[in-house]
């Protein structure tokens, strides 16, 4: 009998043990998926760190929610799998915005695997937000929830930018939020509790091209009502606020300060960071408004804590200096923001008596019929 030489059995053992190694990697990054999101790609449609283009900002995300058939963007840890503890963010825009502009504006994907967060960014198809928007909301939430699993919940965090903030506000506290919300983050919209206008602009000026000509009156927000109730609502969460020190300095007391037996407001390390933010508004630039806000740049914001609250909750002022209402944020600011929020308690979707509906059932792709069957060749004579 003839033995392969031995090298030769090397060289084949080696290349199927490479061919194993390489198909077990390939099999292991295709686990780390939710919801047909590869979450271990680099985030899609992610602005460069400079000269973000309309066509970017504008996207309104590839995941689909299935009773509406709205999409959504989707961010999840890289390293994600069936049975992990998950950060839930579900990110509001401001009027006037787009989904992908607010997931570049409030960038929490960026800290997505140092959380674990799953950042859920949905868009209004009116670009602002309505009661006829709140089923929507409830369906990507009950998505998301089913497919990751309550119990593996952690925190469920409600942000909204400007009048995406005002409606975290008007929402939070309804019957389908109250019992699942931890956390609401306020960026530029809205303080619970008393703040000084810095009295720097707002919307800016009338751009230098229409000086002199016949204006027409911009289109007027919705009508929110004013709050009634306790302040911030008759329902329980941390609150942390945030806006530009040329839109509003906040007060040093907090009315859920007091509802949570907090300790005077302490100020903590100002945060800096050398890097701009990804986004601003350049449709009024020509001229801008401190108020409003200018290109990005890098920054400083001071963080302001309510320390020692009962029931493990968090209340915080942030106050990012010498920015106005639309310049991005940047990574340090974002950071020290989401490392707040998951700091406070956590669990009201995992210990609640609420369990998500099943989504219906993802759409099948076409399938190609099957070929028609070879006739059999005729028996020979």
């Amino acid at each position: 009998m003839n033995l392969l030489p031995g090298s030769f059995v090397r060289w084949v053992l080696s290349g199927l043990a490479l061919s194993m190694l390489g198909w077990g990697s390939a099999n292991a990054q295709s686990q780390h998926r939710l919801l047909n999101v590869d979450c271990a790609a680099p985030p899609a449609y992610h602005c460069p760190d400079a000269d973000c283009q309309a066509a970017v900002v504008t996207q309104p995300g590839d995941t689909v929610e299935l009773k509406t058939r709205r999409t959504f963007f989707l961010d999840c840890p890289s390293n994600y799998k069936p049975g992990d503890k998950v950060n839930i963010v579900l990110s509001l825009h401001g009027y006037g915005s787009f989904a992908n502009w607010q997931r570049n504006y409030f960038p929490a994907m960026d800290v997505k695997d140092k959380y674990h967060l799953v950042v859920i960014t949905p868009g209004s198809g009116t670009r602002f937000w309505t009661a006829d928007d709140d089923t929507y909301l409830q369906n990507v939430v009950d998505e998301v929830v089913f497919a990751v699993g309550k119990a593996n919940v952690d925190h469920f965090i409600l942000a909204g930018h400007s009048q995406g903030g005002l409606t975290s506000r008007r929402i939070v506290c309804s019957p389908y939020f109250r019992d699942k919300v931890d956390v609401r983050i306020s960026l530029s919209g809205g303080r619970v509790g008393p703040v000084t206008p810095a009295g720097k602009g707002f919307v800016g000026g009338v751009p230098v091209y229409l000086s002199g000509k016949q204006q027409s009156a911009p289109p007027g927000l919705p009508n929110f009502p004013p709050e009634v109730g306790p302040p911030g609502g008759d329902c329980d969460y941390a609150f942390i606020f945030s806006n530009g020190e040329n839109e509003t300095i906040p007060a040093v007391t907090s009315p859920l300060a007091d509802k949570f037996q907090c300790g005077p407001r302490e100020e903590e390390e100002e945060v800096l960071d050398p890097k701009a933010g990804y986004v601003w508004d350049a449709t009024r630039q020509d001229p801008g408004s401190d108020g409003w806000g200018h290109y990005p740049k890098s920054g400083r914001a001071k963080i302001y804590v309510f320390p020692r609250c009962k029931d493990g909750r968090v209340v915080a002022d942030v106050v990012r200096l010498q920015k106005g209402h639309t310049e991005g944020y940047e990574p340090n600011i974002t950071d020290a923001i989401i490392a707040l929020a998951v700091s406070a308690k956590g669990g009201k979707i995992a210990t609640g008596d609420w369990t998500p509906p099943q989504p219906p059932a993802m759409p099948q792709p076409f399938a190609r019929p099957p070929a028609p069957a070879t006739p059999a060749a005729p028996a020979r004579s």
